[in-house]
């Protein structure tokens, strides 16, 4: 691999340009994978390695300042550099292997033509050794949600602890994902197939690359993310295939410090009453077209100080009464040197379900909700991820570091899970991880795809495309139970609107009570207790983005703690029923269309896009109204955490409880429905859902010559979830980030597709040649037999 000319392996396309790649060793087929990642992503993955470093401001300008300010305070790339030096040290053939793939990825950038360059006039890095794993860290740090906590201690503050359960939804905003394993027994193979979609960021270039790795010792087609060598999320080896959802977990603590400056720098209070020093040094973030600027990083025995400092927040803003604020971040791979590397070869070599299984003992981050099967009729449906023992109080708010009790006490064993009736489904919902987490996602993905599943006993790979596509949308059930009792003299409380696909099975129900003793539940809870789209967006995070009209955080609905005031029926109520104003003619006309609408978020429809209208209207207002006032105010923390305590996409997106609950802080959710319905009524949408319901990708760099991005079917808790922000925006910045269908009967028979294409470079023939594809619920073809391939180059 190191001589000048000699053939390290070959890169072969097929006819979508997806590269198949072989070579004689795992090594040797690392550094073709980082070399044609290189040559198909070169500016992906120079966006990516600055982003990891918090270098992105250098070329991207003032909007990526607040990205690279939290990198460097939460010290992300010292964290690779650790994990590298330990997986080094504890296991070096793996470390061999992420440098061959660094080297192929060096040796790619050196011919790379890739026109953002020229825009930027930035000249490709050069990657370290442990440049994969800072891209790995800073791409999944915010996946758990750590944030979330910031949201529950002031919502607390300013309405109560039982708002923390009305506004409980999933997550939040974390990246979610769709997956279902249908054993061998439900086919009509009598083999397993193992079908999804992760729900991501929609970026250009893709957030995955279809790729296919082939040497003697193994032979895989899957996703693979662009900067990280192997295939870690969704593989098939032939004999066995696996696939990930986001197991919401919750591993990341939030801490209170309290610090002081002394003549030999920072201190710390710890938990049993001494000061201690914290490490402290200064770095300098360049800024494209400003002045550098200072940040001061800091990190205490707890972790780095991600907020504030000895003299309080960056804008000087004290609270009242208390310390000067200052939160330490605890995440596992600075406490354990480990990523989880050490599980990518072994997935790469594994066989069987039982090789997958030991292979993802070895994971760390994120935490992942893993389904595999194999052709021999194994099955798989287990936890992987690191998830530390402490108080339940860490997983809920912020816990004061100078308090003892607080501390990690080791790590969870991670839970497993069968199959029932032949089948798992995974779609972020409560599950095998429900002991891990605090906020998951409402059933109604899960439920539907349940529903959909038990329509038929026998299943084939082709058949599963229409999952993927279905667009019922079961939590419009609160908004249309309050429509159906406007203007009607005399009418009751209102009682839940059938819903014509709930009479098959659960796709219509809404999320359950959250379970008795969960940090949530119940009125006690501790009374302490979703990016901007641009180049300093925490998009492929926790944050929902709102595109065009800024970054929001993404929750589905939300869950009522048990026992609480806000408790109630589906339905909701307000009290007895008053006759109210009389609707106006285009009013009740638009109440009845609405009643008798399908509930499907279809791009073609006119009810689906009347309905989103009355959504947005409902959210609006309910943001608006003075019983949320306190709320409204998000505390002065840093940039990067404000999308997870903006109100209006909270409100948005628990809409489905906050209307449901028995009481709501006095607000007359009726006369609210009831304006809204006047309000788009007087003044309709003219077209249909997919005209406003828009994809809007994250891109470092806008393109030269704007693209006609499509409309699209879905919304945020349909199976084909496509995420709006609700009373913000129409606009889908996340949504299937990939889709994919493993047969294990027949490899060939697998599916495959993306957003985009499987080429980042735009003006390529393979640029966005997949998006009418995805667009319209189709997959490409996994090609297996190398004669149908085209050969490109030897590496």
């Amino acid at each position: 691999m190191g001589n000048e000319g000699a053939v390290v392996g070959e890169i072969f396309r097929d006819p979508w340009g997806i590269p198949h790649l072989r070579a004689d060793d795992a090594n040797g087929l690392a550094h073709v994978q980082g070399r044609v990642t290189a040559l198909d992503r070169a500016w992906q993955l120079e966006v990516e390695r600055h982003r990891a470093q918090g270098t992105s401001a250098s070329f991207l300008g003032p909007e990526a300042l607040p990205w690279d300010r939290f990198v460097r305070r939460a010290r992300l790339s010292d964290t690779a550099r650790r994990c590298w030096d330990e997986l080094e040290r504890t296991d070096p053939g793996t470390a061999e292997w992420v440098r061959a793939y660094v080297t192929g990825v060096n040796e790619g950038l050196r011919s790379a033509d890739a026109p953002e360059f020229t825009r930027t006039g930035l000249v490709p890095g050069r990657w370290e050794p442990w440049t994969p794993l800072a891209v790995w860290l800073s791409t999944h740090i915010l996946f758990a949600g750590f944030p979330a906590k910031l949201w529950r201690e002031h919502i607390t503050s300013r309405l109560g602890a039982d708002a923390v359960g009305l506004f409980a939804a999933d997550g939040p905003g974390t990246a979610g994902s769709n997956g279902w394993l249908v054993a061998g027994d439900r086919t009509i193979t009598g083999h397993a197939v193992i079908a999804g979609d992760p729900h991501r960021f929609i970026e250009d270039p893709g957030v995955y690359q279809q790729i296919r790795l082939s040497c003697p010792e193994f032979d895989v087609v899957g996703l693979a993310v662009p900067g990280v060598p192997g295939i870690a999320h969704f593989g098939h080896t032939g004999s066995v295939a696996w696939a990930i959802t986001n197991a919401m977990a919750d591993y990341q603590d939030l801490y209170r410090e309290r610090l002081r400056r002394t003549g030999a720098g920072v201190e710390a209070l710890g938990p049993d009453g001494t000061w201690r020093r914290a490490a402290r040094h200064t770095e300098t973030i360049e800024v494209a077209g400003e002045a550098p600027v200072e940040v001061e990083v800091v990190e205490t025995d707890r972790g780095p100080v991600v907020i504030g400092g000895p003299e309080g927040l960056d804008d000087g803003v004290a609270e009242p009464g208390g310390p000067p604020p200052a939160v330490a971040l605890r995440y596992p791979p600075r406490v354990t040197g480990d990523l989880g590397f050490g599980a990518l070869l072994p997935l790469l070599r594994a066989r069987r379900v039982a090789d997958v299984d030991r292979a993802v003992d070895r994971w760390a981050e994120p935490v992942n909700v893993i389904m595999a099967a194999d052709t021999e009729g194994g099955t798989l449906h287990r936890v992987a991820g690191r998830v530390p023992v402490r108080s339940a109080a860490n997983g809920t708010r912020l816990v004061p570091a100078w308090e003892p009790g607080y501390e990690w006490r080791g790590w969870h064993e991670p839970p497993r899970a069968g199959l029932a009736d032949g089948v798992a489904v995974m779609a972020n919902q409560r599950g095998p991880a429900s002991p891990l987490g605090v906020e998951f996602a409402p059933p109604h993905r899960a439920d539907r795809i349940t529903e959909l599943l038990s329509r038929r006993h026998r299943w084939s790979a082709a058949d599963m495309p229409a999952i993927h596509m279905d667009t019922h949308l079961a939590s419009a059930t609160p908004l249309l139970t309050h429509l159906t009792t406007l203007g009607v003299p005399g009418s009751a409380a209102p009682t839940a609107v059938p819903d014509p696909a709930a009479a098959v099975g659960g796709a219509g129900s809404s999320a359950p009570p959250v379970p008795d003793g969960s940090p949530l539940a119940g009125p006690t809870a501790d009374p302490d207790v979703p990016a901007p789209n641009g180049p300093g967006a925490t998009r492929d995070a926790a944050a929902e983005p709102a595109a065009a009209a800024g970054g929001q955080p993404a929750d589905c609905s939300g869950v009522v703690p048990e026992g609480s005031p806000s408790a109630g029926s589906t339905a909701g109520a307000d009290g007895p029923v008053p006759s109210g104003p009389a609707l106006s003619e285009p009013a009740a006309a638009l109440r009845e269309r609405l009643a008798g609408w399908d509930r499907r978020m279809d791009a073609g429809s006119a009810d689906a896009a009347l309905f989103a209208a009355v959504r947005g209207a409902v959210v609006r207002r309910l943001a608006a109204h003075p019983a949320f006032a306190g709320a409204a105010v998000p505390p002065p923390y840093p940039e990067i955490f404000r999308p997870w305590l903006a109100l209006v996409p909270r409100v948005g997106h628990a809409l489905e409880h906050l209307l449901s609950a028995e009481e709501l802080f006095g607000i007359d959710r009726r006369e609210v429905v009831r304006e809204a319905l006047e309000e788009v009524a007087a003044r309709p949408p003219a077209g249909t859902w997919g005209d406003t319901h828009r994809l809007a990708p994250w891109r470092a760099l806008p393109p030269t010559t704007p693209y006609d991005e499509p409309g699209l079917s879905g919304d945020h808790d349909c199976v084909l979830c496509t995420s709006p922000v609700p009373g913000l925006t129409d606009l889908a910045a996340r949504g299937p980030a990939a889709r994919y269908v493993w047969d294990l009967a027949r490899r060939e028979d697998s599916r495959w597709v993306v957003p985009l294409g499987a080429s980042g470079v735009p003006g390529s023939p393979h640029h966005r040649d997949q998006q009418p594809l995805w667009l319209a619920g189709d997959l490409v073809p996994v090609v297996t037999d190398w004669a149908q391939l085209t050969k490109e180059t030897d590496v």
